[in-house]
């Protein structure tokens, strides 16, 4: 069952450490999980965050800094001094401690660096550092378990238990040849009915997925999810295995891009979250309500030069809105199917074949919606056939044009290197706002005369 955080758990911790009982906290906090107080600790104030984090041991609170907000793991580091973060550091993953290290001024980072206490966990960390964070190189842990291909089975058994202990857990075990290059992998059950005697070169599996340092983030986490990976082994431009990435590393990744791509399409153009400052989320959202706005005097601007026509058939106005939503609707969809094929590397075919396509679904779509509209405008507002039939002409065009732009916008970006992710929600609705009440007062001059 899933952990829930009480208004009166928070008084609760609160009371006690304002009474400075530092041992009923303990025990309060003992069997909870470090997400859980990690959670905690984002509702408390900073003064009682940091008591909590003092009392807890290292082994306790090292996992518990890599669940915290990143507001609170930047107080909290900055109470800390080097050598306890140091010893903080020391009972993670490379990987980990990398990231957190990598949060610290550069001064800083040098100091902590220089107070880790395993000589060999300091050289993996810096050399972590190195990598750009949304690559592979980046993403990857130092810890694996990996043999020689000349080592024998019994060999290879007692090296395993020695490399083992310093990873938590083994996902894959790798064969590599005399200069550290990736070979293969090794199955459990092979290593388990092999005469000891035997060698690894005639046992070991050589076909396995595998990254180099410098691909993207967002490209292993494809990989991984299109072949079931648990793990995916990482070597560098020599073919050498210099760590691997687990299936919690992509998962954050997935999580960050989901949310990154999710607060572009609603037209936000930086990473923000709702507790960031009002600065921030005014720079991450003021660009596309510009762009918004700038439209809308388009949008006023094609409406006034149809004031003519208002006049002469007022009734064309009650439907301007229903153009203009369809339009965005229609376009979101097609744009938002595009980008998701783009970002999964699903889209099969030319792009003349898809533009096909989605023309072929629009004006099946649009048709039976016309129907319904001219039925409902006759029949339920009591209009005209001749304003019914232009306006179910316009929405049929309309649902056409915007499907075209909803699917080429994204597919354009692409090509030219741009996150297509950009096309979708305002542009791509301030867009066809503009185009949809262009084509509908157009047919309506055509039809109707005016």
């Amino acid at each position: 069952m899933e952990f829930k955080i009480s208004r009166e758990l928070i008084a609760q911790i609160e009371q006690y450490v304002e009474e400075n009982r530092e041992q009923d906290l303990k025990e309060l906090l003992r069997d909870m999980h470090y997400a859980d107080i990690a959670e905690i600790m984002w509702e408390l104030d900073d003064a009682d965050s940091i008591y909590i984090f003092h009392i807890l041991d290292s082994e306790k609170t090292a996992e518990i800094l890599l669940e915290l907000h990143e507001e609170v793991r930047e107080k909290i580091l900055k109470e800390l001094s080097p050598k306890e973060i140091a010893e903080e550091l020391d009972e993670l993953s490379t990987d980990d401690a990398a990231d957190i290290i990598a949060e610290l001024p550069e001064e800083r980072q040098e100091e902590v660096i220089s107070e880790l206490l395993d000589v060999e966990h300091a050289k993996d960390i810096v050399d972590l550092l190195r990598y750009d964070e949304d690559t592979a190189g980046g993403l990857m842990g130092k810890e694996l378990v990996k043999v020689n291909e000349n080592w024998s089975v019994l060999t290879c058994v007692k090296e395993m238990r020695v490399q083992a202990e310093n990873v938590q857990r083994v996902h894959s075990i790798y064969v590599v040849d005399d200069e550290n290059r990736l070979k293969g992998r090794l199955s459990l059950k092979d290593l388990l009915t092999t005469s000891t005697k035997t060698h690894i070169r005639d046992v070991y599996i050589p076909k396995v997925d595998f990254v180099r340092v410098n691909t993207q983030s967002v490209e292993v986490a494809r990989i991984m999810q299109k072949y079931d990976l648990e793990a995916i082994p990482v070597v560098d431009e020599l073919g050498r295995l210099v760590g691997r990435i687990t299936i919690d590393d992509i998962v954050d990744v997935i999580k960050e891009e989901a949310e990154r791509d999710y607060q572009m399409a609603a037209g936000i153009s930086q990473d923000v979250e709702a507790d960031d400052s009002i600065l921030n989320l005014t720079r991450a959202r003021l660009p596309w309500l510009v762009l918004a706005l700038l439209g809308g005097f388009v949008s006023v601007r094609l409406l006034n030069g149809f004031s003519n026509a208002m006049n002469d058939h007022k009734e064309l106005f009650f439907f301007t809105p229903l153009i203009a939503a369809m339009a965005g609707n229609v376009g979101v969809q097609s744009s938002a199917i595009i980008v998701q094929g783009l970002a999964n590397n699903s889209l099969s075919g030319s792009l003349w074949a898809r533009l096909v396509k989605e023309v072929s679904l629009s004006l099946l779509n649009s048709s039976i919606l016309a129907l319904i509209l001219i039925a409902g405008s006759h029949f339920i507002l009591g209009m005209g056939y001749d304003v019914g039939l232009t306006v179910s002409v316009s929405l049929i065009t309309v649902i056409i044009i915007a499907s075209l732009i909803g699917t080429f916008v994204p597919i354009l970006l692409n090509r030219f290197k741009i996150d297509p992710a950009l096309a979708t929600g305002p542009f791509i609705t301030t867009s066809n706002d503009i185009f949809g009440l262009l084509i509908y007062f157009s047919i309506a001059k055509v039809i109707l005369g005016f």
